[in-house]
């Protein structure tokens, strides 16, 4: 008996390090920016959320690595009826986690529950007559008039993504969360592995069939999981962040801290790189439903107080290749990008003059907050640059510091200060959703834009002419418009653009340009 034990153990011990290699080729542990603190993939526009859904629930079609749209979970499509009927026809295969199969029904009520959260995906209703499921593979929208922009609102990266998931789940009142997490992406959610605040666990789906052609980018393309696992990290220390992946406790960090990258560059183990071309584009979220931002005067006078070159050095330093200033209401470089009065931000600021503005705007002295997330680097660098410049403008300005979780809540606060409101938020968008105006960080609808819910009937009316412009000149002619509109309006500031590193370990390999995704990723041997 002892003998037969004592063998046992020799061999379990013997076999430890196997175990212990085979664990790590099959799992990818991996930091996010933050917690996901909201899980349903319509309910939020935080990219967390996104990353986290993207992994569990597909699209109809993907925003891919050349900036078009191709068929993904759809086969392909049919525009007759002088471009007022779209035939959308499914792929063969396709099953939710549950083992159901993927109907037109389920793809329905999936964007009927969607498209009244996105910007894009609204407009897309407006201009819907029906929309419905012809057989369990084919579903049709019948417009008022033509959308040629249609696979282009349902395979967009921006948020909400128009996720797929069953009929069932997609009837939930669009106020509240979904119950489950169950979609019919490469990974499938581990509810019973969920801990709030520290991780959140991604399993493979093995029924998952990848699309059979195309190139994978961004959205788009073939889906390969080739980690059995996903786990998410929760690290909110840089530094420590930092330390885990040096000593490949993690194997991935999503937003690298610009000042521990020259440390990681130091070794071999790490690669430090910027996947994401367009970069990140900072933003000043100013709350229209309270005073003094609710005085466009006020605006104008604060807009003219930011320096976006302060911002971009606080998060990224002086390398003029990380960062840049100079940015108006497209990403730089993308085909809509404008100089219609961008001196707006470009011209040198003159302090006497903007604190005139300020006392000549109808500001009353009144206390400013600022709410801000200081659990994530770049957001604690932003509140801070964006406090010293409101004081240094003469607002009584206050910074109330909050977790990344707890900003979200807060500034989905409409109510005055006295009741936990708020005046002004740093946000922040990947500049892939700011080449066009079709996202949520420019609509101003009100109560149904973006937290500060801008208000601007002219806005929205150029972003309806630019949907339905003929060409790119027509749609070129509408931005430069649209920008010197908001200059004037000022629904919110722009703060620069920077380029945001990801750092991982050496042999995790292939990681897709853009944001981060859990598909084609590998192991080296």
């Amino acid at each position: 008996m002892r003998r037969r034990l004592f063998l046992g153990a020799s061999a379990t011990a013997m076999a430890v390090p196997s175990i212990v290699r085979a664990e790590r080729m099959s799992t990818l542990r991996f930091v996010p920016q933050s917690d996901v603190t909201v899980l349903d993939p319509h309910l939020s526009t935080t990219y967390v959320t996104r990353n986290h859904a993207l992994a569990i629930f597909d699209t109809l079609y993907g925003f891919g690595l050349d900036f078009k749209t191709t068929p993904q979970m759809a086969e392909g499509h049919i525009v007759d009826d002088d471009g007022k009927r779209w035939t959308i026809v499914l792929r063969e295969g396709l099953r939710f986690h549950d083992g159901e199969k993927v109907l037109a029904r389920d793809c329905v009520a999936s964007i009927q529950r969607w498209w009244n959260k996105d910007a894009l995906g609204t407009a897309l209703r407006d201009r819907t007559e029906e929309l419905s499921a012809k057989d369990d593979r084919t579903l049709v929208f019948r417009l008022r008039k033509p959308f040629p922009l249609l696979d282009v609102v349902l395979g967009k990266s921006s948020t909400p993504i128009a996720a797929m998931m069953p009929e069932r789940l997609a009837r939930t009142d669009g106020a509240r969360a979904i119950a489950e997490m169950i979609g019919s992406g490469p990974y499938r959610w581990k509810a019973d592995e969920r801990v709030v605040g520290a991780r959140a666990v991604y399993e493979r789906n093995p029924h998952y069939v990848p699309r059979p052609n195309g190139t994978a980018g961004w959205i788009g393309g073939p889906k390969v999981a080739h980690f059995d696992r996903v786990e998410w990290i929760v690290i909110p220390d840089e530094s420590t962040a930092a330390s885990a992946l040096r000593t490949g406790e993690v194997d991935w960090w999503e937003w690298a801290s610009a000042d521990l990258i020259p440390a990681l560059r130091k070794t071999d183990k790490l690669v430090v790189e910027i996947k994401e071309p367009t970069g990140m584009i900072g933003h000043l979220r100013l709350n229209h439903k309270q005073p003094p931002f609710d005085n466009p005067a006020v605006r104008r006078a604060v807009q003219a107080a930011v320096k976006q070159d302060d911002f971009v050095q606080a998060i990224v330093g002086d390398d003029p290749a990380m960062g840049r200033g100079g940015v108006g209401l497209f990403t730089p470089g993308s085909a809509l990008a404008s100089t219609a009065d961008l001196d707006v931000y470009t011209a040198p600021r003159d302090p006497a003059k903007i604190r005139r503005m300020v006392k000549e705007s109808g500001y009353a002295g009144e206390k400013i907050v600022l709410i801000g997330a200081t659990d994530v680097p770049f957001r604690r660098a932003m509140a801070e640059v964006a406090l010293g410049m409101l004081r240094d403008a003469g607002f009584d300005a206050e910074f109330q510091a909050l977790d990344w979780g707890a900003m979200t809540q807060r500034r989905e606060n409409k109510g005055p200060i006295a009741k936990g409101g708020w005046n002004i938020a740093p946000a922040n968008t990947g500049g892939i959703d700011l080449i066009n105006p079709s996202g949520h960080a420019y609509r101003t609808n009100g109560d149904k834009a973006w937290f500060g819910w801008p208000v601007s009937e002219s806005l929205e009316g150029l972003r309806s002419a630019w949907i339905d412009a003929p060409d790119l000149p027509a749609q070129k002619k509408i931005a430069d418009e649209m920008q010197r509109q908001w200059f004037h309006e000022v629904p919110m500031l722009q703060t620069g653009q920077w380029m945001q590193p990801t750092a991982h370990r050496a042999d995790v390999t292939d990681l897709l340009p853009g944001f981060a995704v859990f598909w084609n990723v590998r192991r080296s041997a």
